[in-house]
């Protein structure tokens, strides 16, 4: 079973930089638009828009991508 996560939890994740780490800043559990595609989200698998605690980043992943830290 995938992780769940709620706003303000602190979490990393790899990217093409290495490990990142963030803080989630909203779960979307219906289908939406980020960076010109559309990211299929339900409430049985969410995904998650996270603020990179680095940089003002901001990135959506499956739950299946983060580790909360």
């Amino acid at each position: 079973m995938e992780a769940t996560f709620k706003v303000g939890d602190k979490v990393s994740w790899n990217s093409e930089a290495g490990r990142v780490s963030g803080t989630i800043i909203k779960v979307h559990t219906k289908d939406f638009q980020y960076k010109g595609y559309t990211h299929h989200a339900t409430a049985e698998a969410p995904q998650y828009e996270i603020k990179s605690s680095k940089t003002d980043h901001i990135a959506a992943h499956k739950g299946s991508a983060l580790t909360k830290i």
